[in-house]
């Protein structure tokens, strides 16, 4: 990687988020002498974004904590389609509504990393619905179809892979790329946009946007792409043994947040503090050099301060103070995710195996019973051998919860209601 004269391109290079970019010594001169607006595009489909795109954010982040504008694209009209890039299936479509819902939940999260506003640095929010939906499709035909070459589109990794498979891609899905494309010159014209910044996964559709910009008179674009990242062990990142790792507060509280990061495997600790959080790098290298068992101060430093930048210092040092609660004290700390059980149903009694699946340490009584089998369940501590336990009134704790515990790190409080 060349030594970038810009001061967004070179964070950008030692943090480790630069995979490709189309045209590095133009876009770094372009960097180091004007103000520059990049964009991100994010479809919306769910009502939370989750850790997976939490590089694609921090880039934001760092795009205007060097003095340039970002821009969050939200894809109202492109989520009416769906994004066929190495997905194995078609998605399935959503109504206009829940695309809107899942818009306006997606949104909370930005405020906590960008500043919006009316300046030339401020960040913005734009939804692509604003010029997709008004589109006369025989003039789009004419204007943009013209300048794409099927061929070319049949070559690109995303295509090729669905179609070695012998997987269908419907005409919907095939036009998504040159409406992607076509949003990269629309936001060129509307906000003065250079830059298009995506996973690695997106490059194709980027560099067609740069084409299309060609062919359409934009001043000169550029694309930037960040590494498809993996754990250590190959997982996706973003994804847990209970599923997402939602962004939002309302889907996934702060304190299973923290303990996602504070459960990273250990040769993703820096790489991960370099990505995710703002320590300077000087203090990554210092927590890079820890061994043993301080290799764990630095996971609790890495959780801690990716929750703050999401939920804020006050919610991360909770989720922190509650982890060293329950795990360095044995205490009972009342700030773990809790579930409310019907208190008639617990005066009959729960059987165990429901309480797990309720609780959401299990997804199906035959995940639950095979936890029981392995040792891992216990119920205020004490370990749980029957399947066929019941849990009731008999079981609540002085503070009026039962806890139940999966392993050494998931416990979640049932109480009654």
């Amino acid at each position: 990687m060349p030594a970038f004269k810009s001061d967004f391109l070179r964070t950008m290079s030692e943090r480790g988020f630069i995979h490709q970019i189309s045209d590095e010594t133009g876009l770094d001169q372009l960097f180091a002498k004007e103000t520059v607006s990049a964009y991100i595009g994010f479809d919306p489909t769910a009502s939370s974004l989750h850790a997976g795109g939490l590089i694609q954010i921090m880039m934001l982040y760092w795009m205007q904590q060097t003095g340039h504008r970002p821009v969050a694209l939200m894809g109202g009209g492109t989520g009416m389609v769906g994004d066929p890039s190495f997905k194995d299936e078609a998605r399935k479509l959503m109504t206009p509504e829940v695309i809107q819902t899942n818009i306006e939940g997606i949104k909370k999260v930005f405020s906590n990393y960008l500043t919006f506003g009316e300046g030339p640095r401020d960040a913005l929010m734009v939804n692509n619905a604003e010029w997709l939906l008004p589109l006369n499709y025989l003039e789009f035909l004419r204007d943009v179809g013209q300048h794409f070459s099927v061929n070319r589109m049949l070559s690109f990794d995303s295509v090729k892979q669905r179609l070695d498979r012998e997987q269908s891609l419907s005409f919907l899905e095939f036009n998504y790329m040159i409406l992607q494309a076509y949003d990269f010159v629309e936001l060129s014209k509307r906000y003065g946009l250079r830059l298009q910044m995506g996973g690695s996964d997106q490059w194709g559709n980027i560099i067609n946007g740069i084409d299309l910009g060609h062919r359409l008179g934009t001043p000169q674009l550029y694309a930037l792409t960040t590494p498809l990242l993996t754990t250590s062990s190959g997982a996706k990142m973003g994804k847990s043994m209970n599923g997402a790792v939602w962004l939002n507060a309302d889907m996934l509280s702060p304190y299973e947040f923290w303990q996602y990061w504070r459960n990273t495997e250990d040769a993703d600790v820096a790489r991960f503090l370099k990505l995710y959080t703002t320590l300077p790098l000087d203090e990554v290298a210092r927590l890079e050099r820890l061994g043993g068992s301080e290799i764990n101060e630095a996971k609790k430093i890495l959780a801690t301060e990716i929750t703050a930048l999401l939920h804020g210092r006050e919610a991360a040092e909770q989720a922190s103070e509650t982890a060293r609660k329950t795990f360095e004290e044995g205490a009972l700390a009342e700030t773990l995710p809790t579930v409310e059980a019907d208190k008639a149903a617990l005066e009959a009694g729960v059987g165990i195996l429901s309480l797990l699946v309720t609780a959401g340490l299990a997804s199906s009584n035959g995940e639950a019973r095979r936890h029981i089998q392995g040792g891992a369940v216990r119920i205020n501590d004490q370990s749980v051998s029957d399947d066929r336990r019941m849990v009731t009134l008999q079981d609540l704790s002085p503070e009026n919860v039962v806890k139940l515990s999966l392993g050494k790190k998931k416990h979640v409080l049932v109480r009654p209601a």
